[in-house]
């Protein structure tokens, strides 16, 4: 039984900094690789419809996540 132990201040706010730092690890890397790609992933996404594309970019996002969720957990 876990309890009321997650509602410790502590605990609360070092989960908070945690994800946020997790958001923005994942949002900097996001933008490193649309920097390294010869064309604007999001124009490519939405304006022109690839689908092939977004399906890659999503996967790519899944992977940051899985990484970076790792690397908080330890």
């Amino acid at each position: 039984m876990m309890g009321i132990e997650w509602m410790k201040p502590a605990v609360f706010f070092g989960s908070i900094l945690y994800a946020l730092i997790g958001v923005a690890v994942f949002w900097i890397t996001f933008i490193i690789i649309d920097k390294i790609t010869p064309y604007d992933l999001w124009a490519e996404i939405v304006e022109k419809k690839n689908m092939a594309l977004a399906i890659v970019v999503g996967a790519m996002c899944i992977a940051i996540g899985l990484i970076v969720s790792a690397a908080v957990h330890g």
